[in-house]
């Protein structure tokens, strides 16, 4: 119901008609109905601002600002796929420091150690897990029952969980290891006079020396004893072997697994998310948990499950899962890298490298321009999918954000130098003032 006619002898007036004069020279008016008149403004785009939220960055379409809640949506989750130095972490790192403005908890693992001079600056908490660390983690604790649990529902839970464990720890086991083990667990707990039937609350958990001590005396379980060993008796002891001595009670929270060798980075990070999702059963709070490189999770079948599963049921406990990765063939070859993300509200998609573009073209359905942006786009750029709305987007930061949470070797250099200055020019005076 559209017609266009050329202005014959009047292409003066016509122009002068269009120009921001408001002026029109023309004089020809047509009443239309609003579905040909939207057809006139073909040039549209999403806007993704909301009244509350946080800045997620600049809309490069149209220059307005892409404000958005998380916790708003369905569930509380986000991917972010990016090639290394794409501005992922600092991405995430901006998020982080403007969510903690609107009382939200936010719980880090990192295995780059790119997290420590922002959790200093916020006075957050910073733990290095590693095998001469200070810091422990008990896999036996258990948490105190939610109002809808039972004890013995608790008890059930740890020993799946502590089985999938020691599949990680020890290799991969059989069906009749599996089983060994189960029955191991639960005579281990049962040590400590923790079983199903009695009221364990308060009381201390087994150690991993507990559970070596019950495998040596059972039939069957003498070979496991032994691979177990490393981890009680050898270098690897004194990692998980000791009470639990970590308090995560702080706004923000990182625990480093840089330190960690390769080999049991899965068992630390998944230890690690096993003692933050007891602590987010037991109290309800508005928290974000960020898995960075979580491509190091999807190497085993039982820490690929285990995330999957906090995806999942995260958002009963308002618990928010922020999944980070640079290796993207490797997280979407998982039977769950695809369900994370189908389980995620959010996608943050950066700039990717050729050999990527494929298979994350095929997993978002990117139009060929969509694909083209994430090719060559700059540092901090890239596709912001909420729901159902996508938007190219910018990551903007402001000057004293920046200084925090850049990963930028020179800029930290920089920052680092500027510190030390400061401190030898003001030292003695400040403390003489205080």
């Amino acid at each position: 119901m559209i017609y266009l006619k050329p202005a014959h002898y009047q292409q003066i007036e016509g122009f002068l008609s269009t120009v921001p004069f408001c002026d029109d020279q023309l004089k020809i008016n047509s009443k239309l109905n609003s579905s040909p008149l939207s057809s006139l403004f073909p040039f549209i785009s999403y806007d993704l601002t909301s009244n509350k939220g946080i800045l997620f960055g600049i809309n490069m379409q149209n220059a307005s600002m892409v404000i958005f809640d998380r916790f708003s949506m369905e569930n509380y989750n986000s991917v972010i796929f990016a090639k290394s130095g794409s501005g992922k972490s600092y991405a995430t790192k901006l998020e982080i420091l403007r969510s903690l403005m609107f009382d939200t908890e936010v719980i880090v693992i990192d295995p780059e150690r790119e997290y420590e001079y922002l959790a200093d600056a916020v006075g957050g908490r910073y733990f290095a897990i590693s095998l001469s660390s200070e810091h422990h983690i008990n896999p036996f604790d258990l948490p105190p029952p939610r109002e809808d649990e039972s004890l013995a529902d608790i008890l059930r839970s740890n020993v799946i969980n502590l089985v999938g464990l020691f599949r990680i720890m020890l290799g991969g086991l059989t069906p009749e290891e599996d089983s060994i083990i189960d029955s191991a667990i639960t005579e281990t707990y049962a040590l400590k006079d923790i079983t199903p039937d009695t009221d364990f609350t308060g009381k201390p958990a087994p150690l991993l020396a507990d559970l070596e001590m019950v495998l040596s005396g059972m039939e069957g379980g003498e070979s496991l004893a032994q691979r177990l060993a490393k981890y009680t008796q050898g270098s690897w002891s004194g990692f998980m072997n000791r009470p639990t001595n970590v308090d995560i009670n702080k706004k923000f929270v990182v625990f480093s697994v840089r330190d960690m060798e390769d080999e049991l980075k899965p068992v630390a990070m998944y230890i690690v998310m096993h003692h933050i999702w007891n602590t987010a059963r037991r109290n309800l709070k508005k928290r974000l948990l960020v898995v960075d490189e979580a491509w190091w999770m999807m190497k085993s079948q039982d820490t690929a499950s285990f995330l999957f599963s906090l995806a999942k049921r995260g958002r009963k406990y308002y618990l928010g899962v922020a999944t980070i990765t640079q290796d993207v063939e490797d997280f979407l070859r998982s039977e769950y890298g695809r369900p994370i993300i189908n389980n995620s509200s959010i996608q943050l998609l950066l700039k990717q490298s050729p050999a990527a573009i494929g298979a994350l073209q095929e997993t978002f359905n990117l139009t060929d321009e969509e694909k083209y942006l994430l090719l060559e786009s700059g540092v901090g750029e890239g596709i912001f999918i909420a729901g159902l709305k996508r938007v190219a987007l910018a990551i903007k930061a402001s000057y004293t954000e920046n200084q925090i949470i850049t990963s930028d070797p020179s800029e930290i250099l920089s920052i680092k130098k500027a510190k030390q200055e400061f401190l030898e020019a003001n030292g003695p005076k400040t403390e003489a003032g205080g």
